[in-house]
Parts: C-alpha cells; sequence; structure tokens
C-alpha cells in the first residue's frame, strides 16, 4: 500500500531564514567595505529572495528525503504489530506530530494489554474454577466405585448406598455441564428466545410452588410483598423468565436466615416497563463482592455454597437471560440485612381483562 506523505515545511522555512540571513550579513558587509552597498541594492535584494527560495527547497527536499526514510521505518516497525491508524493517514515529517502520535499509540497499546492481563486473570480464574467444581464430583464418582470393586460390592446395602452416592456426583457433573452448555450458548447469541404474553405474578407463583419444599427445610417464607388481585402481563420468554426467578429465589434460600422470609414485587417502573424485585432479609453481601456477583463460578462464601451445592453459575446465566432479553439486573446488599435482585421486564402490548 502506498503511504503518502504530510509534508512539514517549519525547519525548511526556519532553517532557510537563518542561512540567508548568514549569508545576506556577510554579502552586506562585503559589499559595504567595498563602497559598493549604494550600487547594488536591487541585486543584493534579489540575492536575498534567491538565498532564501535555494536554501528553502534544497532544504526541504534534502531533509524529507533523509527524515522520510527514518520516520517510514518507525510506521513500518510499528505496523507489523497490528494495523491501525498509524498507517492510514499521510505519514508526517513534523516531529512534533509524529511524537504525539507514537505516545497515543504507546497509550492506546498500554490499555489493550492491561485489558489482556485483566481477561487472563479472569481466564485463569475461570479454568481453576471449572476444574474445581468439575474435579470434586468425578473424585467422589471415582472413589465409591473403586471402594466397590475392591470388595464393598459383596454387600448388598452397601452396594446400593454408594451407587446412590456415586449417582448423585454424576447428576451434580451432568447440571454443571447443562448450566455450563447453557451460558455458553447465551453468550454467543445461539440461543433464541420464544417471545409471548404471560401474567407474571401467576409465573412467580408457581415458582414458589415448586421451591415450598426446598425453602420450608431452612424455615424460609416465599412470599409477595402484597396482595396482587389482577394479572400483570409481560412480553419475554416465559421459560427463561421463570428460571431467572427460580435461580434468584434458590440463591436467596441458600444465603436466608433460618425463619427468614424472602419477598417479590412486581411494580410500575416507566410507561411499558416493569420491575421485579427478590428481597430477603438474610446475611446480606459485601460491597466489594457486588461487582463480581455475576461471573461465572464466583462465590462470596465457597464453602458455604459448595454446602449447598449448585453449580456457580446460577447468577451468570439470571444476568445473560435478561441481557439477552435487552433488559437490566440490579443488585444491593448490605451484611447482616439482606440483599435486593431486580429484573426490567417489558410489558405486554394487550388488554388487561377487568
Amino acid at each position: 500500500m502506498a503511504i503518502k506523505l504530510r509534508k512539514s515545511y517549519r525547519f525548511a522555512l526556519r532553517s532557510s531564514f537563518f542561512i540567508t540571513i548568514a549569508l545576506s550579513t556577510g554579502v552586506l558587509v562585503f559589499l559595504y567595505y567595498a563602497a559598493l552597498l549604494e550600487g547594488y541594492w536591487p541585486w543584493f535584494i534579489l540575492f536575498v529572495l534567491l538565498s532564501f527560495l535555494g536554501s528553502f527547497i534544497i532544504l526541504q527536499i534534502r531533509v524529507e528525503k533523509f527524515i522520510y526514510k527514518r520516520i517510514k521505518q518507525i510506521y513500518d516497525d510499528v505496523s507489523l504489530l497490528e494495523s491501525t491508524s498509524f498507517t492510514s493517514g499521510p505519514i508526517t515529517t513534523d516531529m512534533k506530530t509524529l511524537t504525539e502520535e507514537i505516545e497515543k499509540f504507546a497509550k492506546d497499546k498500554k490499555i489493550e494489554i492491561d485489558t489482556l492481563k485483566i481477561r487472563e486473570e479472569y481466564r485463569k480464574e475461570f479454568l481453576g474454577n471449572v476444574s474445581h467444581e468439575l474435579k470434586t464430583p468425578l473424585f467422589t464418582v471415582q472413589g465409591y466405585i473403586h471402594t466397590l470393586l475392591d470388595g464393598a460390592m459383596e454387600d448388598n446395602r452397601v452396594r446400593k448406598k454408594y451407587l446412590q452416592r456415586a449417582a448423585k456426583g454424576v447428576e451434580r457433573l451432568i447440571y454443571i455441564i447443562k448450566d455450563l452448555d447453557l451460558i455458553t450458548r447465551l453468550e454467543i447469541g445461539e440461543l433464541h428466545l420464544e417471545m409471548e404474553d404471560f401474567d407474571i405474578i401467576e409465573l412467580i407463583q408457581n415458582v414458589f410452588e415448586l421451591l415450598e419444599m426446598k425453602a420450608s427445610k431452612k424455615r424460609i417464607s416465599l412470599v409477595f410483598d402484597m396482595d396482587y388481585p389482577q394479572p400483570i402481563y409481560v412480553h419475554a420468554d416465559k421459560d427463561k423468565i421463570q428460571q431467572v426467578l427460580t435461580n434468584l429465589l434458590v440463591n436467596s434460600i441458600k444465603y436466608g436466615q433460618q425463619d427468614g422470609t424472602t419477598e417479590v414485587s412486581v411494580e410500575n417502573l416507566i410507561k411499558n416497563k416493569v420491575i421485579v424485585r427478590v428481597t430477603d432479609n438474610g446475611e446480606g453481601i459485601e460491597e466489594e463482592h457486588l461487582t463480581r456477583l455475576f461471573e461465572r463460578f464466583y462465590r462470596v462464601d465457597k464453602s458455604g455454597s459448595r454446602r449447598e451445592g449448585g453449580s456457580g453459575l446460577g447468577l451468570a446465566i439470571v444476568k445473560h437471560i435478561i441481557e439477552a432479553h435487552k433488559e437490566k439486573i440490579y443488585v444491593e446488599s448490605v451484611v447482616d440485612v439482606g440483599s435486593e435482585f431486580s429484573f426490567t421486564l417489558e410489558k405486554a402490548q394487550v388488554l388487561i381483562p377487568a
């Protein structure tokens, strides 16, 4: 690709000016001492003009060639790193402009390097988490199978118990892999939403009933903030929103206090939006963790969450489903007070029956 030259005349102009002054002064002194000054003024002025013009042309051509070769090498070296705007415009022979461009290029590259370092840290952390999450149930299954092979298989009672425990380990592996597959398809946009109009109040009630037994083990009440005598219709993927509600409520139950309460409310936000809030009076989350809550496998209390089970992907899936709907999700939490997760949904464009 031919590279154009963006010319700068400052160096040649300045140099020509000083050369002309030096030559003119020399000639002027000579003419003065030779007593020829009076008759040679027109020729002297012409000499000054020609000196300036000649110096300017010679300097501009020579300096352009000299600097261009060296600056072009800098541009070529830089363009080897990446095709950037650095070579999209004409090359400048102005050193100030070149310095500014180099500094801007270096600053942009530093930002890119810092971003890559952060991504690399996340990648390492993610791989470590995946390894740990898969390794734990695998080792559990392996341990029970080896125990059975070593002779415990002869005891029917022990065999049944160990096979049941191995089966639970396999179920956990399948659970993690399914969640990983789902979140991957959400991230690459492969999972298509089946949009429909439905009553969000009815859906929340259905999720309450599905999780009733799980909540009762910790004596946690799943309730609405008020009575909703009329349905509230939204436009979304019903199955995916059910998964969002399920994940948020399960998370609330995991970290909820014994004899606690998880409250769900649905409020009008703006003309065509509602906001669904899931609020609990659990242990709360420290502020430093809030920005990373929706990352894959991120756990605030690693030991606690592993006792409770789960894939560590629940909140990440929630975030991706809500973002796939082009909606927003929020979290607020105070330690020892509780947490509130909320997300927006589009209202259905239907007439609500009286």
